[in-house]
């Protein structure tokens, strides 16, 4: 093989190898948000006001909150509620 083809064919299949692994990135991608919203729901209005003391115990996640409460979005933030 002539040396004046072989930069081209290296370069081809550089990017060749560039695509294959952008598409890879993307798939590992949108499988990592969706099983992080599995395992983090969807933080809802409360359905009760709760009292301002819970307003100092603020929460991210329904993780953040002990057995039988759920954090869920209020006027002073994200607290946690209880199912009861």
């Amino acid at each position: 093989m002539p040396p004046q083809a072989l930069l081209p064919v290296l370069l081809l299949c550089a990017l060749l190898l560039q695509a294959q692994a952008g598409h890879r990135s993307h798939s590992r991608k949108r499988m990592q948000t969706t099983s992080k919203m599995e395992l983090f729901p969807e933080i809802k209005v409360c359905k009760k006001r709760p009292a301002f003391y819970l307003c100092k115990h603020l929460c991210e996640s329904h993780r953040d909150c002990q057995a039988n409460n759920v954090c869920c979005s209020t006027f002073c933030g994200n607290v946690c509620l209880s199912t009861l």
